[in-house]
């Protein structure tokens, strides 16, 4: 029973940084706008996140910063696609490679020339609300002792599904994603909702980066994010660009996670080969994406630029 309340916390812990960017991802996609560059935001995020809780010692603003820095990414990602109609692949494929290059750029200049962070003293990382509530070491203990962006994620997935269904904002959101032109006639600002949209978008797959390098570790590296900008990109596919099942679906990848360091440890009486279970979770992604790609339907005007007075 253990070792199943360890896996239900790990699965936790490492689903919380991709269901912030997937969420980031359904906002995005929603309005019309492709987000491939949810791994660079999440990598500028984690970097930011870790290089202010080390320098300032304060947690939750050096998480507000890390969803600050991916939301100016986005706004990078916004001007080209938006104002600019670039083509939404290659302008996230950009800032899939400038974002890291920006983060290793500023890390060597801040630090020494070091391209990763110093450790963050265990005081400075994200706290965790439910500390002490229960016996140490007992099944609840270790299940729901988690630190407090993994119930701040679990909330943002209500405020995104009321945001998207249930307010005016979400319903332009939707509508310029369905059709920009029909959105335009009735008076809506398309480029002001995309815009928004995009920015919302890089800002919470900042928070997904930072939340990743103030809680799940305790610094920025540069393999620190690797892949799960993309994971969560197929999570918003898989979850058919709706928050509960976007959520659903980071859950699934965040427990292959959890199994992949399960059956890592090396107190089991097998084992398995490391390099083999790091595969485990981009496996499952791939084999997800192959099932129900097909099946899930994506906005009608996603990915295709739009000109003020078009229909």
């Amino acid at each position: 029973m253990q070792d199943f309340a360890l896996i239900v916390s790990t699965t936790l812990m490492y689903s919380t940084p991709l269901i912030f960017t997937a969420l980031g991802g359904v906002f995005s996609e929603n309005s019309g706008i492709v987000n491939i560059g949810l791994e660079g935001m999440m990598t500028i995020g984690a970097f930011a996140g870790a290089a202010a809780g080390y320098l300032m010692g304060n947690p939750w603003m050096a998480f507000l910063i890390g969803g600050l820095a991916g939301g100016l990414f986005a706004l990078i990602h916004a001007i080209a696609t938006v104002s600019f109609n670039a083509d939404h692949t290659i302008s996230g494929v950009a800032i899939n490679l400038l974002a890291p290059g920006v983060a290793l750029f500023t890390s060597k200049i801040m630090f020494s020339g070091a391209t990763m962070t110093p450790t963050i003293p265990m005081e400075s990382k994200i706290p965790r609300p439910l500390n002490g509530l229960f016996p140490q070491g007992g099944i609840l203990d270790t299940m729901f002792n988690s630190y407090a962006t993994v119930f701040l994620a679990f909330i943002l997935v209500f405020v995104v599904w009321y945001v998207l269904y249930k307010t005016k904002f979400g319903l332009r959101v939707r509508a310029v994603g369905e059709h920009p032109g029909a959105a335009d006639t009735l008076g809506i600002n398309v480029s002001r909702v995309r815009y928004m949209a995009v920015i919302i978008s890089g800002i919470l797959a900042g928070l997904g980066g930072a939340s990743m390098s103030l809680a799940v570790v305790s610094s920025f590296r540069p393999t620190l994010i690797s892949g799960q900008g993309y994971i969560a990109m197929a999570a918003v596919i898989f979850g058919k660009w709706r928050p509960q099942w976007a959520m659903a679906a980071c859950l699934l990848f965040g427990f292959s996670t959890a199994l992949s360091v399960y059956f890592g440890n090396p107190e089991l009486p097998f084992s398995i080969n490391e390099n083999l279970l790091s595969m485990i979770p981009y496996i499952v992604t791939l084999i997800v994406l192959v099932l129900f790609v097909k099946s899930s339907k994506a906005p009608t005007a996603l990915g295709n630029p739009y000109k003020k007075g078009e229909r």
